[in-house]
């Protein structure tokens, strides 16, 4: 069985290799029998070597250079840096602060996220609350199914957080709680059941947090928003 240790010494007699992150389950703590070592290594330079497309059941390594690290262009994959360990910076803090970048917005990104996440919430709400109304729950359905990821963006983004991987949901909001109507035992279960039902905690915490513009551009059509649910 492949172990941290060996993984990190190695890395240590590599000259190639500047730095060594965990990410994934087992930098969260929340590993199993069926987790893999999730690595990020951070070299010099591409070259070929050992690292290269090491992909196994035990360990999933995937290479960068110190520029591609710095990166944080690729919104999906930052996330993956939230909770990371560094385990090897042979640049003297440079790789702890790259990880730090890549896991933590700026205010301006955040509040981007957040006008993007929200007016995708929203017009996926109006859609839904339009085919509600016109008989088409399958549509609605659908369309109700697809606010949940603007949702998810938008909720962590108010915060100034990067929204977490699905199955970091819980340990996100545990980990780092965000009060009420936020909670780790319950929010997950609102998303699935009635992510429709979460539009007044929505507007009410935009509004507190400047971003009224974004809801009141769709003027009348809020009201369709805010009619009970009958089916």
């Amino acid at each position: 069985m492949t172990d941290v240790n060996d993984l990190v010494a190695r890395a240590y007699g590599d000259p190639a290799v500047v730095g060594m992150v965990l990410t994934g389950s087992r930098a969260r703590g929340l590993a199993t029998r069926y987790s893999d070592i999730d690595l990020c290594v951070v070299v010099s330079e591409r070259r070929e070597s050992w690292w290269q497309g090491r992909r196994t059941a035990e360990v999933d390594a995937f290479v960068c250079t110190v520029d591609e690290l710095a990166d944080t262009s690729d919104i999906w994959q930052r996330y993956a840096f939230r909770g990371a360990q560094v385990l090897v910076d042979k640049l003297d803090g440079v790789i702890a602060q790259l990880v730090q970048r890549q896991a933590v917005p700026t205010q301006a990104e955040a509040n981007t996220w957040a006008r993007e996440g929200l007016d995708g919430y929203v017009n996926l709400l109006y859609r839904a609350a339009k085919s509600r109304r016109d008989g088409d729950l399958a549509a609605a359905a659908l369309d109700i199914a697809e606010s949940v990821s603007w949702l998810l963006t938008t909720i962590f983004a108010l915060h100034g957080r990067l929204r977490p991987y699905n199955k970091y949901l819980r340990w996100e909001l545990t980990t780092c709680p965000m009060g009420e109507p936020w909670s780790a035992d319950t929010l997950p279960e609102r998303l699935l059941h009635d992510p429709a039902g979460l539009f007044p905690d929505i507007e009410r915490l935009a509004r507190e947090r400047g971003l009224a513009d974004v809801l009141d551009a769709w003027g009348d059509d809020l009201h369709l928003l805010r009619q009970p649910r009958t089916a």
